[in-house]
């Protein structure tokens, strides 16, 4: 077997990871690897949004792969030519040592130039640091990821008492009822809720394909969650199984019944199937640091709490109008997203998010 270690290192190779042999392999074995890397993950995004999946490496397309830098490419008329590792993702840890990463940097740098790419995001699990002089801080998210290594009764002495051991108790008594699956019904209620949900946040949902594309992709490592009252869904949360790890991506709820507390009773079976599984870390996902309220709601489950730096390599050091994101959506036009019928409200998730990523 010839192995990167042999030749030269001081290379960095392209490769598209959906259609090389050695990719689910390497992620396999590779301990910080996670859900964002996997190529039913890269699959959805191509489907959905045409966002074209490469990587780097300094193991040669003839060696067994060593280490790895997943990308997109994503292309809009709207918001420029860039690289972002990865769309959408809450975190995408480059799959290499110092050295490796910094070869491939160099290689980065020279396609910022020679692309004319307005710029290269990286979205890396803990602090990176680049040696590149284009490189700076971009944004900041919170992280929660909790220990499921206790016993059952401890996690749920370790929640909050009046603000989540209360809730779950009162999802109880008020009867609501559990449903998970990857139907078209639950993804049906899971899309209602979303919309309600993006309409009071004061942007647009993102397109109900995505997370068809999502369910056709990761089969039965994603479950839609849904808890009911009366038949009526009020929250609901789409959640996808990785290695030891179960992460939460999605939820949604009807913020009129919040109080019966669906949202508690979806998170705490997610912890009970995830013991009764074997796993080790349910991650709760990014919070943006100004979403004071979702910090405490995660915090409130005995999370521990970390931080998400994202670092972007740009010749200007402007990202633009359209670099935050959605921050388009705020003033002005979120308080015309809020009013829009669902129809218009969601043909307008359709048409932005593929210039978003």
């Amino acid at each position: 077997m010839i192995t990167s270690k042999s030749l030269d290192v001081s290379v960095a190779y392209q490769f598209k990871p959906l259609e090389d042999p050695r990719w689910g392999a390497f992620l396999k074995r590779h301990p910080r690897s996670s859900v964002f890397h996997t190529s039913p993950w890269l699959e959805a995004l191509r489907r959905t949004y045409q966002y074209q999946p490469l990587a780097f490496s300094t193991s040669p397309p003839e060696a067994e792969l060593e280490n790895a830098l997943v990308l997109c490419r994503v292309g809009s008329w709207i918001t420029g030519r860039r690289l972002v590792s990865l769309p959408f993702s809450d975190h995408c840890e480059p799959l290499l040592e110092k050295q490796d990463l910094q070869v491939i940097i160099s290689t980065l740098e020279g396609d910022l130039v020679k692309e004319g790419l307005r710029y290269i995001e990286l979205r890396p699990r803990y602090t990176l640091e680049t040696g590149s002089p284009l490189s700076r801080p971009s944004y900041t998210y919170c992280c929660h990821q909790l220990d499921l290594r206790p016993d059952l009764d401890v996690l749920f002495r370790n929640c909050h008492k009046d603000s989540t051991q209360r809730k779950i108790r009162r999802a109880d008594r008020e009867g609501l009822t559990y449903e998970e699956g990857r139907s078209a019904s639950l993804l049906d209620d899971f899309y209602r809720l979303l919309i309600l949900t993006r309409r009071r946040h004061r942007v647009p949902p993102q397109p109900k394909q995505w997370f068809q594309n999502l369910i056709d992709c990761f089969g039965e490592a994603l479950k839609i969650r849904v808890a009911s009252k009366d038949g009526q869904a009020v929250a609901a949360i789409l959640t996808i199984t990785y290695k030891d790890t179960l992460l939460y991506k999605y939820g949604c709820s009807d913020a009129h019944l919040n109080s019966l507390g669906g949202m508690h009773l979806l998170f705490w079976r997610s912890i009970q199937e995830s013991k009764e599984a074997g796993l080790r870390v349910f991650d709760l996902g990014r919070s943006d640091i100004e979403n004071t309220g979702l910090i405490t709601f995660k915090d409130r489950w005995g999370a521990s709490r970390s931080t998400l730096t994202y670092a972007r390599l740009s010749t200007s050091g402007r990202f633009g109008f359209w670099s935050g994101g959605m921050d388009w959506a705020e003033g002005l036009a979120g308080s015309v997203l809020a009013r829009l019928p669902d129809r218009v409200l969601r043909a307008v998730g359709d048409l932005v998010y593929r210039h978003i990523g």
